[in-house]
């Protein structure tokens, strides 16, 4: 079990300083205290929990979030990002307007989502719930139409359980683990459906 994560806390000890003073992206995430990875690929994964219709998103943003995990199950403490990529950051003067302006939120965020039957996130289930966050992150990278909404809400639930230890939250992402594998299934079958019938029509045409 890791020591209870304030994210409220953790984010005003990162953007606190000289508000000219640059927080970079590897200082950001080393500073996650061991919550990088489900952190960064909770970021990423947001804009597929909103149907926004824009083509190919799932894949450019899931990309990224395959690059974590093979760092993750190789064993890095904190994710390694291209130099050119961790050494940019934002002012911490902005960084500290913001946090007071999201103050309130983060507040409610950290009363809904904070450590529960953490029975969830440890041992055997926690391995398991890897595995299947592993899997739904490779399924949202993959082109499939119509199959990205349901494992990106996975995926966020798998992360807000694993950044707070919540075992509610990890209900909740077995849940909708269990709803994208049917709906999947579902896909496959209509898509061997599909592919059946346009064979059986052009074999029609052709030799008939």
């Amino acid at each position: 079990m890791k020591d209870n994560f304030g994210l409220l806390d953790t984010l005003e000890q990162l953007f606190a300083g000289d508000r000219q003073s640059i927080l970079t992206l590897d200082e950001f995430l080393g500073g996650l205290h061991g919550r990088s990875y489900a952190f960064a690929i909770a970021a990423l994964n947001i804009p597929n929990c909103i149907p926004t219709g824009i083509p190919w998103l799932s894949t450019i943003t899931g990309l990224p979030m395959v690059f974590l995990l093979v760092q993750l199950f190789v064993g890095r403490e904190v994710p390694t990002l291209p130099a050119s990529i961790g050494r940019r950051g934002i002012h911490r003067g902005k960084l500290q307007r913001f946090l007071d302006r999201a103050r309130n939120t983060i507040r409610w965020l950290e009363n809904t989502v904070h450590a529960r039957h953490e029975w969830w996130v440890n041992g055997l289930p926690r391995r398991a719930l890897l595995l299947t966050w592993s899997a739904s992150i490779v399924l949202l990278t993959l082109p499939v139409p119509f199959d990205n909404f349901l494992p990106a809400w996975t995926i966020l639930f798998f992360c807000l359980a694993l950044i707070e230890d919540d075992g509610v939250m990890a209900m909740l992402g077995w849940l909708f683990a269990v709803l994208t594998t049917a709906w999947t299934i579902f896909l496959l079958m209509i898509g061997h459906a599909a592919v059946i019938a346009v064979f059986a029509t052009i074999k029609h045409t052709l030799f008939e």
